[in-house]
């Protein structure tokens, strides 16, 4: 019998009695605790997941900036209104199962709590996995509610689990962006054989230089990193900018510089800078907050010049592609993107990233507050173990 096509029960494993959740202040992010609670015992039809690893990137702590405006605080929410679990990536085991078609022993890949432990209610279940069915979840992106069966997924491999974890989502991202801005050719950008710069702050974060290597593979595009004087070394050594400026030298570029800025850091201060340099500026497409403590300093949405600030929601140009490609013809694009950047990931002898393991909840709560803070060096890749 084909193991992922089991349909039936399996006794459960030994499970941890206690659920451990890493909770944080909505309102002060820094503010964070551990809530240990009895594990609740399952009804019909849900499944125990236990969490082995995940990825904590500065895209998580993009997710608790914008908890309240993305709906992010609603997947995996905890009872007490001012307190939030950020959702990470990693990879969790079946530990007990009252789903049929979810066995014990499974593994899978998806958008986890940062915690030990999780109860879903597996729904649409498939040789590919599953989507979590619960109710609080139902209006939420179904792109964050499916969990992939390791033993199917194409991404999937057991040497390269550390680099899933902390590049497959942010890569999805930055395939995306490129995507999307050539879908709308550059907004203008590189009309009549003008070269078209492409300004991406937060140059050294895993989604810009990801970005970047799509983007470096695009004719006619000149893709500058802003970053700060500590990481400039790093991501010129990358490769994939065609230049690299602090936020400093922002000035030196020509103000009529035909250019879209890739807003990776929302800093208000910053964004303000560039709209009120840059008199062709096309289009602002903005995807996450790095500088947390910028966070709507300054130029709001309303009072910058030129173009307004456009958030950018990877789930609806899959969406787009799905129609365009079919889901087959995206899964095809997306796994010879995703080889060839691993590949320039790891090669020797300077790969551009080093994984970096911790386990246990001091760990877990030390590292948090590094990546909140902009701390750390930037080729590192933690991976947690709760």
């Amino acid at each position: 019998m084909n193991r992922r096509a089991s349909c039936f029960i399996v006794a459960p494993m030994t499970t941890q009695a206690t659920q451990h959740d890493f909770l944080v202040n909505k309102a002060s992010l820094p503010n964070a605790r551990w809530r240990s609670a009895d594990a609740a015992p399952l009804s019909t039809g849900q499944v125990r997941l236990t969490i082995a690893s995940f990825a904590l990137t500065a895209n998580n702590i993009t997710y608790a900036a914008f908890g309240d405006a993305m709906n992010y605080w609603q997947f995996f929410p905890t009872g007490e209104a001012e307190w939030g679990c950020i959702p990470v990536w990693g990879f969790a085991t079946v530990s007990e199962s009252q789903c049929p078609r979810v066995a014990v022993g499974e593994q899978f890949y998806g958008y986890y709590p940062m915690a030990n432990q999780v109860v879903m209610q597996p729904v649409k279940s498939s040789a590919s996995g599953f989507s979590d069915g619960a109710e609080h979840r139902s209006s939420l992106h179904p792109v964050y509610n499916s969990y992939m069966r390791c033993s199917s997924d194409p991404l999937y491999t057991v040497t390269t689990e550390d680099l899933q974890a902390l590049l497959r989502p942010l890569f999805i991202t930055s395939f995306l962006i490129d995507d999307f801005l050539t879908d709308n050719d550059w907004f203008g950008a590189c009309d009549n054989g003008q070269r078209g710069v492409m300004l991406l702050s937060s140059a050294s974060s895993k989604t810009a230089y990801g970005t970047a290597f799509q983007m470096a593979q695009r004719p006619g595009i000149e893709v500058v990193g802003l970053t700060s004087p500590a990481n400039v070394a790093f991501c010129e050594s990358l490769g994939c900018y065609s230049r690299v400026m602090t936020y400093a030298q922002l000035e030196e570029l020509a103000a009529d510089t035909p250019c879209i800025y890739v807003d990776f850091a929302g800093n208000g201060a910053l964004r303000q800078r560039i709209h009120g340099r840059f008199s062709q500026l096309k289009y602002n497409c903005s995807i996450g907050g790095t500088h947390v403590n910028e966070l709507g300093a300054k130029g709001s949405a309303r009072e910058l010049p030129g173009v307004r600030p456009a958030l950018f929601f990877a789930p609806a140009q899959i969406k787009k592609r799905y129609a365009d490609w079919t889901p087959e013809g995206f899964g095809k694009r997306m796994v010879q993107a995703w080889e060839a950047f691993l590949q320039q990931v790891t090669r020797p002898p300077a790969p551009w990233l080093a994984v970096q393991h911790d386990r246990g909840q001091q760990a877990v709560e030390k590292i948090y507050r590094e990546v909140l803070g902009g701390h750390g060096d930037a080729r590192t890749g933690h991976i947690l173990s709760p």
